[in-house]
């Protein structure tokens, strides 16, 4: 999630566990503590690749976390002057305020390797955006209740306290909402050769009302959208080519962008580029994490890149949807996002199979 998100987040954590010595410096203190794991950004890992598939890594482990927090309330119990905090209490406060950060950014759909050092996937429950106002609201205002009572420690841990409640509940909201749309999209599924296919279901911008879904064949892929306010449930899907590597081995830095998908990645020419693209995030003709894999020389030939590097989103054109379409396909006008990709070719691809 974004920064503000997970800085009020800590902040309302903090708050709440304070209970009756909540103050403003605990606010403080937990809103830093919530955005510490995020400080990984600054690290180079050395390729374009490795630092987009190693965010969220070792500093959003949950073991990593743990760890450091009852050594940090150990070293601040011993040379500092918390002779007021018990040992449990201010352990509980570090404990809660930064391990918050990876279970929410778990939520959207980037993934988060809560398990590290662990080989198990990351994980990425797809049901909230990076960014969402109704998520983050509840927070703010119940930080702003907690400022204006902070003459009265317990009137702020209890404003702090409810904040998290309404914030946690819109998180419940957003994981039946998603099975919603995954109800409507299996039932569409059923008796066609897609019905034991991959299904991604993904928040869109800045709301759960409407959603993105992506149903992975083996040479296509379809993509649509799916609002909680539309008059029907059939969904109007796009089919686009997957691709495929032209070569026989795949390299490291490939097989870490498919695990790191969750193998939801499209291969895509332009200009004599092959791309590899991460078909969960963004929407039709418009994802921004696509990495150059190989180019391809005058006589037609592939050369893999020993340094893949991901397209600048200042090279990628104009963002195809805009804040007015997406208000609009929220609504129930199936047409506001309509698109089909510019490089896919009808004659070799079946339209979306029903029976």
């Amino acid at each position: 999630m974004d920064s503000i998100s997970q800085a009020v987040l800590g902040a309302s954590v903090a708050g709440a566990v304070a209970g009756r010595q909540c103050n403003v410096k605990v606010l403080l203190a937990g809103a830093a503590l919530g955005t510490l794991p995020d400080l990984d950004v600054l690290i180079d890992y050395g390729s374009d690749i490795a630092n987009v598939v190693k965010h969220r890594g070792f500093s959003h482990s949950l073991f990593v976390l743990t760890l450091f927090s009852w050594s940090l309330t150990a070293l601040l119990k011993r040379f500092s002057q918390f002779e007021a905090w018990g040992f449990m209490r201010l352990g509980l406060l570090i404990w809660l305020s930064l391990i918050t950060h990876p279970l929410l950014d778990s939520f959207t759909t980037y993934g988060t390797q809560l398990f590290w050092p662990l080989s198990v996937p990351s994980v990425a429950l797809n049901s909230v955006f990076i960014i969402d106002p109704l998520y983050t609201l509840p927070l703010i205002i119940g930080l702003c209740f907690a400022w204006r009572r902070r003459a009265v420690m317990a009137s702020m841990a209890k404003a702090c306290r409810i904040g998290l409640f309404v914030s946690c509940a819109y998180l419940l909201w957003s994981l039946a909402a998603q099975q919603m749309i995954m109800s409507r999209v299996q039932a569409q599924l059923v008796a066609t050769p897609l019905e034991n296919s991959r299904v991604l279901v993904s928040a869109s911008p800045f709301n759960t009302l409407l959603w993105r879904v992506v149903v992975m064949g083996e040479e296509h892929y379809w993509e649509g959208t799916a609002s909680l306010l539309d008059s029907h449930a059939q969904i109007d899907f796009s089919v686009h080519p997957i691709g495929r590597w032209p070569f026989d081995v795949e390299p490291q830095s490939l097989r870490a962008l498919r695990r790191f998908t969750h193998d939801y990645l499209r291969f895509e020419v332009r200009e004599q580029q092959l791309l590899a693209v991460d078909l969960r995030l963004g929407f039709v003709n418009y994802h921004p994490f696509s990495f150059v894999m190989a180019t391809q020389n005058e006589q037609g030939a592939w050369q893999a890149l020993e340094q893949p590097y991901q397209i600048a989103r200042n090279e990628m054109g104009p963002r195809p949807i805009s804040v007015v379409q997406l208000w609009q396909r929220l609504w129930g006008d199936p047409l506001a996002l309509h698109a089909k990709s510019p490089a896919f070719d009808s004659q070799d691809a079946a339209p979306f199979p029903v029976q």
